[in-house]
């Protein structure tokens, strides 16, 4: 269900996604599980709202087109909401809009960086990315449901190639990045191996 092109770019599918969790019975959410959906579909969207931003200000394909990629990412969270009929704590917002003070703080200051220059919003995304893979393996080992836990892991191979993708171009502008939410150990996996086909 996830669709990876030449760039790295990568697309959830959304009948294949809906096709891949109907094949799962709807097993009892827990009160973690429910929460984790609920941050998960902010952080995704935050992903898409800083993305755009960049894309306007600067003429770079990366942005138009992983900023695309995350309105599937942010899609397929709200896919497992509907699923599990909880609230969408984005309904009703506007884009850059959120109900935790943490993800509008964050929105906030992101934002504010990648108007800086070009190369500061590319570290921004490379930021972001590296931000959902520590923060989606955080949330693993406290999921059993095997339909969150499908989504995930194709969000955590979306997010991996995104990563690869804007250091690629953050490289070929001159720029460097240090890790803050990964190990350098672990970024430097991923940034030196290729990029992943969908799942």
């Amino acid at each position: 269900m996830l669709r990876v092109d030449g760039s790295g770019n990568s697309t959830i599918d959304a009948p294949a996604l809906g096709t891949v969790l109907a094949g799962y019975p709807l097993a009892p959410l827990s009160t973690a599980e429910a929460a984790s959906l609920a941050f998960m579909r902010q952080e995704e969207q935050l992903a898409h709202d800083v993305y755009a931003v960049s894309a306007a200000l600067w003429a770079m394909p990366v942005f138009a087109n992983i900023t695309a990629s995350e309105t599937t990412h942010s899609a397929a969270v709200k896919a497992l909401l509907d699923r599990y009929q909880l609230a969408d704590p984005l309904a009703g917002r506007p884009n850059g809009s959120y109900p935790s003070a943490a993800f509008q703080t964050l929105y906030d200051s992101l934002t504010a960086a990648s108007r800086r220059s070009l190369v500061d919003a590319l570290k921004v995304g490379v930021e972001i990315e590296e931000l959902d893979i520590h923060d989606i393996a955080t949330q693993k080992p406290g999921i059993d449901n095997a339909d969150i836990l499908i989504v995930y892991d194709n969000l955590l191979r979306g997010s991996r190639n995104h990563l690869r993708a804007y250091m690629r171009v953050l490289v070929q502008q001159g720029g460097s990045y240090v890790p803050s939410h990964l190990s350098q150990a672990e970024f430097d996996a991923i940034v030196n191996s290729p990029t992943e086909s969908g799942g």
